[in-house]
């Protein structure tokens, strides 16, 4: 199809030159800066053809050069080459190239698995002018994306449904998002309660890490440091059993989830036949959270104090933006009685909190889709540590970021330990239906003037202070391994 003149323009904003990613000639027409230069990443295994349908399209209607299939090349190794580049031609005074750094934008297409491993890899390069990043929604639940404003469902990938979304991205504003670094301690198991995925199989964004300091007590023959990183929530409990299932079933059967409407389906089914709609019957107490984990959390600058969990709840979630499961928002906006009473906020994005919220079962879960629906609030955060102990239950269920694994918990007196702090920020890109709301925005601080505030469904919460510090460290790096299959990611 013949490119018009007024789209020739309009992409002309976006392009960035072959020069600029090799030792090529530079042209002598290189006049006008493009004022919003992109890197485009695209998992081409999303969304099953959308993903392959999408990199066509860009790479028709850009230059191939800056468009790039996550699964022949990891993001962290595209970035690296093409900001040494930049700084080579910086180096060597070329103007263009300098604008083109200072103005750059990425693009990032797949499931919030995908959108979270480019997160992870800007935050860990640490680089001059990290460019904001604009997310596409290709996977199941596109919780990031949502929380936005870029959509939850998959998006067309024709030519004119590229240009659309590329004037978004010149509309969009600039924002910032905590992220997060979780560790978690425990003795490798070489047996039992993983199958049918033996030994253990964690998800992409955890990989094993060496000793933290000398003088830690876990620093012993048989224990495992795992490391990583997420941007939306970590969950125990029954939200990450149902997702476990589906994993599973999505692992041995591929070919049976290729359509996000199929996806939503068959996960809404996981959740009623596993028994999560009559819990107190089909799962005993012993596998409720506060029969598993003793839980701590930490407010900004302050000292560890041990959570209250109500003996009715059976699945946490340390939520970190405003979309849950498909766009539901787990913590809500609470009363100013509420925020009086027990020091809580809005779910901002970029306070350095997380919010942790509790369900008791699926129909408590369904009472998100009511206005101003919540669960259970039990506290916001800095840091959250987690210790299971000896208990009835030989393993747990958690997620992150959309991604669930199976774990092992003790059978004697050893330990698993999970802890979650702050770690930094990176730029988003937001559109002007983004739900998320920053610290600095005043029209965030002002939402109860508009009728946002809940005060329909009770909270549980009775926090005891223990004076207790321990510092794990942070990571160094979110980088998905090397030996990982690509298509597995969301």
């Amino acid at each position: 199809m013949a490119e018009s003149e007024s789209d020739s323009d309009f992409l002309k904003e976006f392009y960035i030159p072959a020069y600029i990613f090799n030792d090529e000639t530079k042209f002598s027409d290189l006049r006008d800066v493009p004022e919003f230069p992109v890197l485009v990443f695209i998992n081409s295994k999303s969304g099953g053809q959308l993903g392959g349908d999408l990199l066509n399209t860009y790479r028709s209607v850009l230059n191939e050069h800056q468009i790039f299939d996550v699964g022949e090349e990891a993001p962290d190794k595209v970035l690296r080459r093409v900001y040494t580049r930049l700084e080579k031609l910086k180096q060597e005074k070329d103007e263009f190239a300098t604008k083109i750094h200072e103005r750059l934008r990425i693009i990032v297409a797949g499931g919030d698995g995908t959108a979270g491993w480019l997160l992870g890899v800007v935050c860990d390069l640490k680089l001059p002018h990290p460019p904001p990043i604009a997310t596409v929604p290709l996977g199941t639940g596109n919780n990031l994306p949502f929380s936005f404003g870029w959509g939850k469902k998959n998006p067309g990938t024709d030519r004119n449904s590229v240009l659309s979304f590329l004037e978004q991205v010149m509309k969009a504003k600039e924002m910032k998002i905590d992220n997060w670094h979780i560790l978690m301690r425990m003795r490798a198991p070489k047996e039992g309660p993983c199958d049918p995925i033996p030994p253990l199989e964690l998800p992409h964004s955890l990989h094993a890490f060496g000793r933290v300091s000398s003088t830690d007590e876990l620093n012993m023959e048989g224990y495992h440091t795992f490391r990583g990183g997420f941007w939306n929530y970590f969950s125990m409990g029954m939200d990450a059993q149902v997702s476990y299932a589906f994993h599973s079933e999505r692992k041995l059967h591929p070919e049976k989830f290729k359509n996000q409407l199929v996806n939503q389906s068959t996960y809404a089914k996981l959740g009623c036949t596993q028994g999560w709609f009559a819990a107190s019957v089909f799962h005993p107490s012993s596998k409720n959270v506060a029969q598993l984990a003793k839980v701590k959390i930490m407010k900004k600058h302050g000292q560890w104090q041990d959570l209250h969990i109500p003996q009715s709840i059976r699945s946490i979630i340390c939520l970190n933006l405003p979309s849950f499961s498909g766009g539901l928002n787990p913590w809500g906006t609470p009363s100013g009685r509420k925020k009086n009473e027990r020091d809580l906020t809005a779910p901002y994005v970029d306070d350095g909190l997380l919010e942790v919220v509790g369900f008791r079962d699926a129909w408590h879960g369904l009472v998100l889709l009511a206005p101003k629906g919540h669960g259970t609030r039990l506290a916001q955060a800095h840091r959250i540590r987690f210790e299971f102990h000896k208990g009835a239950a030989d393993h747990t269920y958690m997620r992150i970021d959309g991604e669930p694994w199976k774990q092992p918990l003790p059978k004697d007196d050893d330990a698993v330990v999970v802890e979650i702090s702050h770690l930094g920020q990176v730029n988003m890109l937001a559109t002007q239906k983004c739900r998320s709301k920053s610290v600095n925005d005043v029209s965030s601080s002002t939402s109860h003037h508009n009728g946002e505030e809940d005060d329909d469904f009770s909270d549980e919460d009775d926090s005891k202070a223990e004076p207790e510090f321990r510092k794990f460290g942070a990571a160094d790096t979110f980088r998905i391994p090397d030996e990982i299959d690509i298509s597995q990611l969301s």
